[in-house]
C-alpha cells in the first residue's frame, strides 16, 4: 500500500533551483513506495498555512527550501493535533539548521536520507501563539536576514548577508536589558541576545556541538555586551571565533524559559524572517514537539 507524502516546495529557495531538481526528489519518494502530493509556496498560501491546513491528512512532510522554509513547515504543524514527521531538503542561503543536522545538501541524496532515515525528537521554540526552530534573537545584525530583499539572497547567496551586516554597523547600539532565566537574573545593556536550539547561527556564530542539543528540553542563550574599545571588540571577535562563550562580553546560558524586558521595544528575528517589536517578550521550549527524519 501506498504511503502518502506531502512535498512543499519553495521555489525561491537556493537562487530558484528547487525546481530544477524536483523530478528527481519526487523519483526518489515514488520509488520507495510514496504517493506524493506537491505543494508550491508563494500563491494563495505560504509555507506556514500549507502545512497547518494540510499535513496532518499525510503520513510524512517533506519540505524543500531553507530554513525559513523548514521553520513555516514547523510552524504550521505546531498548530496541528496530528504531527507527522518531517524530512527537510535544505536548498537556502545559510542553511544554519542543515548545517547543525549534519544533512546533505545535495537535494538527492537528502532525498534518499530521507526515504531510508528514523525520526528524531527536536525541540521548538515558542512565544506569544508564534514558533521557531533554531534562533529568535535580537541587537546587532538581527535586521539583515529579513530585511535583505530575497532577489539579493538569490543573486549573492551568504554573501548578501556579510554586505547588508557591513552596512548596518553604524546603527548597533545597546538595548538594557533584563534577562530572566531558570539559573537567575541578569541586567546590563547588550548589542545582540540570541535564544538558541542550533549550532550555527546567520552561518558566522558557530557553537560547540558538545554544548548543544536539540532534544533536551533547554535553549542556548547567547549575550554580548557592547565592546568599550577596539582591544575589547578584538577579544569578542576571538571569543566568538574560537567559541569561548564564557568572558566579560559574551555569555553563554542554558535554560528551558528565558524573558527578557527592554525599556523600549526592540525588534526581534524568528528563524530568519520578522519576528515583531517587543518590550517584553517570555519565550519557552516545547519539548520534542517534532519528530525529524534524519
Amino acid at each position: 500500500m501506498l504511503k502518502s507524502l506531502m512535498l512543499i516546495v519553495n521555489p525561491f529557495s537556493g537562487r530558484g533551483k528547487a525546481k530544477e531538481f524536483l523530478y528527481d526528489i519526487l523519483e526518489q519518494f515514488c520509488h520507495k513506495g510514496y504517493l506524493v502530493n506537491v505543494f508550491l509556496a508563494g500563491g494563495p498560501d505560504s509555507v506556514e498555512e500549507l502545512a497547518r491546513k494540510y499535513a496532518g491528512g499525510f503520513e510524512m512532510v517533506v519540505c524543500v527550501g531553507g530554513d525559513g522554509t523548514l521553520s513555516d513547515t514547523i510552524s504550521g504543524l505546531m498548530y496541528s493535533e496530528v504531527r507527522p514527521p518531517v524530512g527537510y531538503i535544505p536548498m537556502g542561503t545559510a542553511n544554519d539548521m542543515a548545517s547543525t543536522l549534519d544533512l546533505s545538501h545535495n537535494p538527492v541524496e537528502a532525498a534518499k536520507r530521507i526515504v531510508n532515515g528514523t525520526s528524531f525528537p527536536l525541540d521548538v521554540g515558542a512565544y506569544k501563539d508564534r514558533f521557531f526552530t533554531y534562533v529568535a534573537a535580537f541587537g546587532a545584525f538581527t535586521e539583515v536576514s529579513y530585511s535583505t530583499p530575497q532577489n539579493e539572497k538569490r543573486a549573492l547567496g551568504h554573501l548578501a548577508y556579510v554586505f547588508r551586516g557591513i552596512s548596518s554597523v553604524a546603527s548597533i547600539k545597546p538595548k538594557h536589558t533584563v534577562v530572566e532565566y531558570d539559573g537567575g537574573v541578569l541586567e546590563d545593556d547588550y548589542i545582540f541576545g540570541s535564544v538558541t536550539n542550533s549550532t550555527s547561527v546567520a552561518g558566522m556564530v558557530k557553537l560547540d556541538p558538545s554544548d548543544v542539543s536539540l532534544s533536551d528540553g533547554e535553549f542556548e542563550i547567547i549575550l554580548v555586551k557592547q565592546p568599550m574599545n577596539l582591544v575589547e571588540f578584538s577579544d569578542l571577535v576571538d571569543n566568538v571565533t574560537h567559541q569561548n562563550f564564557q568572558s566579560e562580553n559574551l555569555k553563554l546560558l542554558h535554560s528551558k524559559k528565558v524573558r527578557f524586558t527592554f525599556d523600549e521595544p526592540v525588534d526581534w528575528t524568528r528563524d530568519g524572517e520578522n519576528g515583531g517589536r517587543h518590550r517584553v517578550i517570555e519565550i519557552e521550549n516545547r519539548a520534542s514537539a517534532i519528530q525529524l527524519i534524519l
